[in-house]
């Protein structure tokens, strides 16, 4: 038998040395994947304080660079239920109707200004929050904005109040703002910011239109990262039609509504059923019987099952780290020139989509992430050794959970080091070179237009 020693425990039961690299949630976590709990985890319903790890390091460094991407907050369907009536959700501001938040009739008044905020492209003729009675269809609930509110407060505690990262008469150019052109994606960022900030001031506000979800910019042109792409929708495919649970359940639905089952599946019942669930409401009834949780259940049981196949498969890993190469060299460059001491853009905020953070969290080789809740962020914090100033290290956090050592980049680095962070080279590292090694490739335009093998 070999003894391995331990470090010793504490009265809070927290090893000293680990305590800021994981988060247990061993009381609230049931032990099998449960299709109702998971699917209240993606609802993300404001009711609790949440915990979060951001802003921890050793005492002695220095917070130089925080970099967010968030997933907009909760939203009104895309897709509708073909002859069933649609959920009447209202999408008015009501700082008395829950959820809500102390800062949200304030916000509501500082966003009916807003002429003087510099917004790019189409942007600029978007609503700065939700205003219709009865929700238009993706539109930001009530719900999303008291989720953004509360994450903006939640880093405001963190890195403005503890850590100084802005200071009270911040600049535009400490600043860099993007979103997708979807009214859902700006309001997230508007209500964030708006909570963060030490001083929300238009005059200071430049958001940039991404017009492409996996904010590749400049550089969308990867015919290889379609091809995965195609590849992984076939996967998707192929275990749906394997799935007789699913497809008794698709019957059973197109027959209460009355319509071919084809045309039930093309209108993605779970997208509409998510937000009968998550508000709270019945789900729609016919004179041939109503839509149930039985329903609701095996739908997502299949969503959970995809999503893990999805992760075993590889093809979407290859498409991720080809469709994320862009969004991450750009996120590399900037903490590259900050760690070198340029001062700007030292807050950086995308607010996009599921389809942004899950590629992005999969190239990381955050294998064990659930897939982004509404309101999701991950964080990237750029820190300087104050002992060694030209030394630089990361942290990734992902919903207030520190995941930096899930990252198939420092995984290893975890086993040797006594810091809670990895250090800035690997990251850099793995964007400018390792990413392309699965490929056979040394460059990202290589890796886009080399045949798979």
């Amino acid at each position: 038998v070999h003894l391995i020693p331990v470090n010793p425990v504490r009265e809070d039961g927290l090893n000293p040395k680990s305590r800021k690299r994981i988060m247990p949630d061993l009381l609230t976590e049931p032990p099998a994947i449960d299709p109702v709990y998971e699917a209240q985890v993606y609802c993300n319903v404001p009711t609790i304080a949440e915990r979060s790890m951001e802003g921890h390091a050793p005492h002695y460094f220095k917070l130089v660079s925080v970099q967010v991407l968030i997933r907009h907050g909760d939203r009104y369907p895309l897709y509708a239920i073909p002859k069933t009536k649609r959920p009447d959700i209202d999408c008015m501001l009501v700082p008395s109707r829950k959820p809500s938040h102390p800062q949200l009739e304030a916000f509501i008044k500082h966003m009916s200004k807003g002429s003087a905020a510099q917004m790019d492209g189409s942007l600029s003729s978007l609503p700065h929050f939700p205003s219709h009675s009865l929700c238009e269809m993706g539109e930001l609930t009530q719900t999303g904005v008291v989720q953004h509110l509360r994450n903006g407060q939640l880093l405001r505690e963190v890195y403005i109040n503890k850590h100084k990262l802005l200071p009270g008469d911040w600049t535009a150019r400490q600043l860099y703002l993007e979103s997708t052109g979807k009214s859902r994606t700006l309001q997230s960022a508007l209500a964030l910011l708006y909570s963060f900030l030490p001083d929300f001031d238009w005059r200071k506000i430049n958001m940039r239109h991404q017009w492409s979800t996996i904010f590749c910019s400049g550089s969308c042109d990867c015919p290889m990262r379609n091809h995965y792409l195609e590849e992984e929708q076939r996967r998707q495919y192929s275990l749906r039609v394997k799935n007789n649970d699913l497809e008794k359940i698709y019957v059973d639905m197109a027959r209460i509504v009355g319509i071919p089952t084809r045309q039930l599946r093309a209108s993605n019942p779970i997208d509409s059923l998510l937000c009968y669930f998550c508000h709270n409401v019945s789900f729609p009834c016919t004179k041939a019987g109503c839509i149930n949780m039985e329903h609701f259940k095996v739908i997502k049981r299949h969503q959970l099952k995809d999503e893990r196949e999805r992760q075993e498969k590889k093809l979407y890993f290859l498409y991720a780290l080809l469709a994320t190469h862009p969004l991450l060299n750009q996120t590399v460059n900037r903490l590259q020139r900050i760690a070198e001491g340029k001062k700007e853009e030292v807050f950086v905020l995308y607010s996009a989509h599921d389809v942004t953070l899950s590629p992005v969290l999969s190239a990381l080789g955050i294998t064990e992430a659930r897939f982004p809740r509404f309101a999701a962020r991950l964080v990237f914090e750029l820190w300087q050794d104050g002992k060694r100033p030209k030394e630089h290290f990361i942290r990734i956090l992902y919903n207030g959970a520190d995941v930096t050592f899930q990252t198939s980049f420092c995984k290893d680095h975890y086993k040797r080091s006594s810091k809670p962070m990895c250090p800035l080279e690997k990251f850099v590292n793995f964007v400018k070179r390792d990413m392309f090694l699965i490929f056979n490739s040394t460059s990202y335009y290589d890796a886009c237009h080399r045949r798979a093998l």
